[in-house]
């Protein structure tokens, strides 16, 4: 079997390390007979491949006890009414939202249904091209958390550097970054991201947030509200067994090659070979801030947009799949996810030197 290289941004890539045990795995689970795709979600089996995952997961981000990590269904676009149903105390309380790209203006709209926003920075003078510098943010004293997207997927802006973040129940939406390189979860009331980048399979999010932060609400669905699954260990209901299973095994992977430290400097190289070519080539070009340039998302334009289908039809036949740029945005988008090996993004390189020769 030929395995590709995938630059899509989700579902993205996942390690082939991991398809390989899984493969074995799917048709009997460690000599059980049946798959864990079968497995009753209450069954000791699959409670320990539950609390394992959760405790990998905290390892890797080194997660303190005043903090519960939480498995939700809905993948992190549910959680932009979650957030707001849950941390705000009324439909007159305020909270803050940095405008930074698309996904930030998705949330922004979601929580204007529960509650009162401000925007506190935004870059949208700026085409969504450098995040805002946190010294520039402008928080109200009486905002009950202050929302923001760490990279932004389809703009490919990323908030890089963290030292001069506001002492406030910051709430971030790490979906495109998350166990990319080492976080302080500590600076945070909340993050949560989508499993479909960096984690796992889609239809999953994981919600690591401050236990002081959770309150039950009484006008909430149980569903809806985060204390029903703190209560129960995320098993409320039958949870999606097979993404929180195969989410683990990628915590297993990322813990065997060295854990979030190695996966940076993997990232940070994957990503400046890939942005040093862009900058040396006057074929294709990157527009964003060099500060706040994504590791995980490089979007980049050809010079001649009128190329734009043969390079993807001829990438796409070079065994490099879905570089298309968002259909909001256009042109092109490798997204070079924990999945995508360095030769994956050396492939992409040497197809786009021989495609500028061709068509330069």
């Amino acid at each position: 079997m030929s395995r590709n290289y995938n630059f899509c941004a989700g579902p993205a890539a996942i390690p082939e390390e991991v398809l390989s045990q899984l493969k074995e795995e799917i048709p009997d689970w460690k000599g059980k007979g049946l798959s864990v795709m079968e497995m009753s979600h209450r069954s000791k089996e699959f409670v320990e491949i539950a609390e394992t995952a959760k405790q990998d997961f905290i390892d890797l981000l080194k997660i303190n006890s005043d903090y519960e990590v939480l498995f939700i269904q809905g993948g992190a676009s549910l959680q932009f009414s979650m957030v707001p149903m849950n941390l705000l105390t009324s439909n007159k309380s305020l909270c803050s939202y940095l405008d930074v790209g698309q996904w930030s203006k998705k949330a922004i709209k979601e929580a204007k249904k529960f509650g009162l926003v401000e925007i506190s920075a935004s870059s949208a003078d700026e085409s969504y091209k450098k995040y805002p510098d946190p010294k520039s943010w402008n928080i109200d004293e009486n905002s009950l958390f202050t929302h923001l997207v760490l990279n932004e997927t389809i703009d490919g802006v990323s908030l890089r550097n963290l030292e001069n973040l506001p002492k406030s129940n910051l709430v971030a939406d790490c979906s495109s970054c998350i166990l990319s390189e080492p976080l302080d979860v500590s600076k945070f009331g909340m993050l949560y991201a989508g499993a479909q980048k960096n984690i796992g399979p889609s239809g999953l999010a994981i919600i690591v947030i401050k236990k002081e932060l959770i309150k039950e609400k009484e006008n909430l669905p149980a569903m809806m509200q985060y204390k029903t699954y703190a209560d129960s260990d995320s098993m409320y209901n039958t949870p999606p067994t097979f993404a929180w299973y195969l989410s683990g095994m990628v915590f297993k992977w990322l813990k065997k090659n060295g854990g979030l430290l190695n996966q940076k400097a993997v990232n940070e190289s994957k990503a400046n070979a890939l942005y040093s070519f862009i900058d040396e080539s006057s074929f294709y070009m990157n527009d964003i801030d060099k500060v706040s340039r994504s590791l995980m998302n490089v979007p980049f334009l050809l010079s001649d947009d009128s190329l734009n289908s043969k390079f993807l039809s001829e990438a796409e036949s070079n065994g490099l799949l879905n570089l298309g740029g968002h259909r909001s945005v256009g042109g092109m988008r490798a997204s070079i996810y924990n999945g995508v090996p360095k030769e994956g993004v050396d492939s992409l390189i040497s197809f786009m030197k021989e495609f500028e020769k061709s068509n330069g």
